[in-house]
């Protein structure tokens, strides 16, 4: 379930399952295969909150004893991960929700500046025809995030929202700072950035642990 943070932009999972995944991703000992897998359940388990105000409408359906009224989206829903981290969240999300779309974004952050820069963009033409969520692993100085943002709100997004897996306050005050109308859910707030803007105590560079390129 999912407890309230002291950032008012922020919802943080507490349940003990993801604590317990997210334990084992935060192991330096876990290799890159379980590391995907985790990654992939974290995902699929905070979707169900993430996704708990997406609109429906009712409809009725045919079962083998009577007709009866059920429950359907009702709007496009879009994922867009964050290559290249942002894939395996995406990959759980998608097994709980099929239907959506998927958009890509790439951003490499420069290890000197710590800024993003842009290397792909690929959206769907309307964004604003449903919900829109933003997948990163980690939410570290908030540069790339903000960036995204402001790519899928330029792009036509209306309702958008994020998940991550692990957050720094740098990067919630930042995401607070550029864009306050937006949700952040994840499943940590950890103490803060270290003097290469990792997140400590962190679990690592995500993509890296995800695909063995340590």
């Amino acid at each position: 379930m999912p407890s309230l943070s002291a950032f008012k932009n922020v919802v943080v999972f507490d349940h003990p399952l993801i604590q317990h995944k997210l334990t084992y991703m935060r192991d330096r000992a876990t290799s890159h295969r379980p590391f995907r897998a985790l990654l992939y359940q974290i995902a699929g388990l905070m979707v169900f909150e993430v996704t708990r105000s997406l609109p429906t409408k009712a409809v009725e359906v045919d079962t083998p004893v009577e007709k009866t009224l059920g429950t359907r989206l009702s709007a496009k829903i879009t994922v867009v991960p964050v290559l290249r981290s942002g894939l395996g969240m995406a990959e759980g999300i998608l097994e709980m929700m099929p239907e959506a779309r998927v958009g890509h974004l790439g951003l490499a952050r420069d290890e000197k500046t710590l800024q993003p820069t842009v290397y792909l963009r690929r959206l769907p033409n309307d964004l604003d025809a449903g919900p829109v969520i933003l997948v990163d692993p980690m939410l570290a100085t908030g540069g790339s995030a903000s960036e995204a943002v402001g790519m899928l709100l330029a792009a036509g997004a209306k309702d958008l929202r994020m998940i991550c897996l692990v957050a720094a306050p740098e990067g919630i005050r930042r995401m607070e700072k550029d864009h306050p109308g937006v949700l952040i859910y994840t499943a940590a707030i950890d103490r803060q950035l270290n003097e290469r803007g990792f997140i400590v105590p962190g679990l690592g560079d995500a993509g890296d642990r995800m695909y063995g390129t340590e």
